[in-house]
C-alpha cells in the first residue's frame, strides 16, 4: 500500500502494523518516523503498538497512549495536553492546537523532547490523570 497526496496532505491506506505504515512513506520520512517511534518507546515501560485512527499508536497497559503521523509538511503527535509552564515553553514552538504538536519536516526533529513528552504521558497515566 502506498501514500498519496491529497489537498497537501499524505493520505495513507489502512495498515495492519506500524512497520507497514512507516514503509509507505519516502525514505527520508521513514527515517524520521522510526526515530519518533523509538523516542516514544524509550519512555514507555513495556510499550505496545497498534494502528488506531489510521495512525501509529503506542500503548501502555493495552490502552492507547500517544499517536503519531506523517503529513506532507510535518510529523504530528496526539494527544499532548498542557504541561507545567517550563515544559510548555519548550513545547510551545511546536504546539498546533490544544492537544497537538507538529514538528516541521525539513527542520531538526527534537527527539529528546518527544521522549520527554511521552514520559509525561506515562506519568499522567500512572497517576490516573
Amino acid at each position: 500500500m502506498a501514500s498519496t497526496v491529497v489537498k497537501g496532505q499524505f493520505v495513507t491506506d489502512h495498515f495492519a502494523t506500524i512497520d507497514g505504515y512507516i514503509s509507505s512513506f519516502p525514505e527520508d520520512v521513514q527515517q524520521i518516523l522510526e526515530k519518533v517511534r523509538q523516542a516514544i518507546r524509550r519512555a514507555v515501560p513495556e510499550p505496545g503498538e497498534k494502528i488506531s485512527y489510521r495512525m501509529p499508536t503506542i500503548t501502555l497497559d493495552g490502552m492507547s497512549l500517544v499517536y503519531f503521523a506523517a503529513w506532507k509538511h510535518h510529523i504530528g503527535l496526539y494527544p499532548l495536553p498542557r504541561a507545567d509552564d517550563a515544559f510548555e515553553e519548550e513545547i510551545e514552538p511546536y504546539r498546533a492546537a490544544k492537544d497537538t504538536v507538529r514538528f516541521p519536516l525539513g527542520k531538526p526533529i527534537p527527539y529528546d523532547l518527544i521522549e520527554r513528552m511521552a514520559a509525561l504521558l506515562v506519568t499522567r497515566r500512572q497517576r490516573g490523570e
